[in-house]
C-alpha cells in the first residue's frame, strides 16, 4: 500500500476507519524529513496491514498543532484512535522498524478500559 498524503479533509476519516495507522509529519524544508521518507515508504511496503500517511506541516499546520507535534520529523504511532506512541527527531530504518515492533505488541487494555469508561459516562 502506498504511503497517504493526509490533509484536514482525510485525516479524521483515516484514523477512525483504520486500527493502526503510523505518521509523519514533515516538511519540504526540513532535510532530516525528506532524507526519512524513503525509509518510511519502504516500512509501508514491509507492512501493509499498517496505514502510513504524511502530513506536510506547511499545508496543513493545524493537524501538527492538534498534536502538538513543536519539532519535525515527527511520527506517531495511532492505534483504535489512540496516540500510543510519538517519536521526534531523527531515525533510520531499522529504528523505525523496532517502533512498529513495539507498537504491534502494546497492550491496548488501557486503552480499551479507557473507551468503555467514556461510553458509561455518555450512556448516563
Amino acid at each position: 500500500m502506498a504511503v497517504l498524503q493526509l490533509n484536514k479533509a482525510n485525516f479524521k476519516d483515516t484514523i477512525v476507519n483504520n486500527a493502526f495507522v503510523i505518521v509523519d509529519f514533515w516538511a519540504p524544508w526540513c532535510e532530516p524529513c525528506v532524507a526519512f521518507t524513503p525509509a518510511f515508504e519502504a516500512a509501508a511496503e514491509k507492512n501493509p496491514d499498517i496505514v502510513f500517511g504524511m502530513v506536510n506541516t506547511e499545508d496543513d499546520p493545524e493537524i501538527g498543532e492538534y498534536f502538538e507535534v513543536s519539532k519535525i520529523p515527527g511520527v506517531l504511532v495511532i492505534r483504535e484512535q489512540a496516540g500510543i506512541h510519538a517519536q521526534v527527531g531523527e531515525i533510520g530504518a531499522p529504528a523505525l522498524d523496532k517502533i512498529i515492533e513495539w507498537a504491534r505488541a502494546y497492550d491496548m487494555t488501557q486503552v480499551h478500559e479507557y473507551y468503555a469508561e467514556q461510553d458509561a459516562q455518555a450512556a448516563k
